[in-house]
């Protein structure tokens, strides 16, 4: 049995190695130790303010708790499992710095509002780093556009060939979504910053705090409401694990279309070398696993989200051990995101698309009827679902006749209506058809533009 510092002092026995082992969370929240110190010092600032403590222990404790950030810093410093956790390492380390003062450090609070407002503060800063590789991409992602506004590719429902669009379009669809990823997590940011330090294990303490002070000194837009509320949910976790999910799942729909562009059957697209791996066995082989192990990494962060809520959902009030749990879940989900970010990013901005092979492919699809739908809607005064029907007779010809829609000729559509003009044939043309969709958020090149110029001030201003 090993003397754990953490357990009562009236217990008669110490730890066991194996509750050691699963009650130790040091190898996860070391991560935090840079928080934990930021939490610390404000402390210590509002006990010696308030005359809890006197200025010369304030001093000396800020003054060790840097010195102990210098040392974890310069690789100085063993963190122990038998100490369980960052808070008890580095008070600890703080011990032996500067004595038994440092056992004053922790009047007027506990683990438990410690531990949230560490993890409050980690978000707050990582979240930075985050929203910078998500506007990172968005940017790849307008560049791209730019280049091929005019650029003629299928867009599809149903994966099946539906209309023609522009690749700009195309591209600019993932731009709004990372925007709404953004802004999601600034919602997340702005809930989340609520200050917890002073709520003590779950009921406040009888110190004369002043949290408002430490909410000043530590960034925080508020102090919390309610002491048991602060220290017993995650709701801050579990919205920020979700944030980083959606955003994934965004990612793993672009990954998915690059699997799918690269396959020979599609072949839009050509991956960079680097970016793609080989087979053992079959030389010609050219794998798109980056792509693929974004899909695969999506699965995990939806994984922790739904762990996150399986660990909240039956806990009664106010704080439990399974909350533990909580940073590992959000540093694995953090970490997975930001590789997931940068590997698409840069699989995007190196592959080279086959603008003549996407042509091709809308040319040989009869993608225009719904055009062709729409002309006879406009100039034969059809109702549109007449006009279908009649466009769908058209269709059937085609096929039995082994034409596409664009090589059909004018005879041959005056057979379903002698009224039909040579106009009409001006709409089966891809890029007429492209042209034609000048509405707001529509397809066409020039629309594509003003979307450019509109998302670059929306989002990389």
């Amino acid at each position: 049995m090993k003397k754990n510092p953490s357990r009562n002092v009236h217990f008669t026995k110490g730890s066991s190695n194996l509750l050691d082992t699963i009650n130790a969370s040091i190898d996860v929240d070391q991560r935090l130790y840079k928080e934990d110190i930021l939490g610390s010092i404000a402390h210590a600032k509002m006990l010696g303010k308030q005359k809890i403590i006197s200025k010369k222990d304030e001093t000396n404790l800020i003054s060790g708790l840097k010195s102990v950030q210098k040392d974890i810093e310069k690789n100085k410093v063993f963190f122990s499992k038998k100490l369980e956790d960052i808070h008890m390492n580095i008070e600890n380390l703080l011990l032996k710095k500067i004595g038994k003062v440092a056992g004053k450090l922790h009047t007027a609070r506990s683990r438990n509002d410690q531990v949230v407002t560490d993890l409050k503060l980690w978000i707050k800063s990582n979240s930075l780093l985050l929203d910078y590789e998500l506007k990172n991409f968005q940017k790849t992602l307008i560049n791209v556009a730019k280049k091929n506004t005019a650029t003629i590719m299928p867009g599809y429902t149903h994966l099946q060939i539906a209309q023609p669009i522009t690749l700009g379009h195309h591209i600019l669809a993932y731009v709004e979504m990372i925007g709404r990823d953004r802004s999601r997590l600034n919602d997340c940011l702005y809930r989340l910053n609520e200050n917890p330090l002073g709520s003590a294990a779950l009921a406040g303490t009888s110190f004369p705090i002043d949290r408002k002070y430490t909410t000043k000194e530590l960034g925080f837009r508020e102090p919390t409401k309610n002491a048991m509320d602060s220290v017993s949910d995650r709701d801050f976790v579990i919205e920020f694990i979700f944030v980083m999910s959606l955003a994934s799942v965004h990612l793993s729909r672009i990954a998915e279309e690059i699997v799918l562009w690269s396959n020979q059957q599609f072949n839009f697209i050509i991956l960079p070398d680097e970016l793609s791996t080989g087979s053992s066995i079959m030389p010609q082989k050219k794998n798109p696993d980056g792509a693929e192990l974004v899909r695969g990494k999506t699965s995990i962060i939806i994984g922790n989200l739904v762990s996150i809520l399986n660990i909240i959902k039956g806990l009664p009030l106010s704080y439990s051990k399974d909350l533990q749990d909580d940073k590992s879940l959000v540093f694995n989900s953090f970490d997975n995101l930001i590789l997931c970010l940068k590997v698409i990013n840069e699989i995007i901005s190196k592959s080279n698309f086959n603008k003549t092979r996407m042509k091709e492919v809308v040319d040989k699809s009869d993608s225009t009827a719904t055009d062709l739908a729409n002309w006879l809607v406009k100039n034969l005064n059809y109702s549109f679902r007449d006009a279908y029907k009649i466009t769908g007779k058209i269709i059937v010809y085609c096929q039995q006749n082994k034409l596409n829609i664009e090589s059909i000729s004018l005879k041959e559509l005056r057979k379903f209506d002698k009224k039909i003009s040579i106009e009409a044939m001006n709409v089966l043309s891809s890029s007429n058809s492209v042209n034609s969709k000048s509405s707001f958020g529509g397809t066409s090149p020039e629309n594509t533009k003003k979307m450019i110029k509109f998302a670059i001030k929306k989002y990389l201003k």
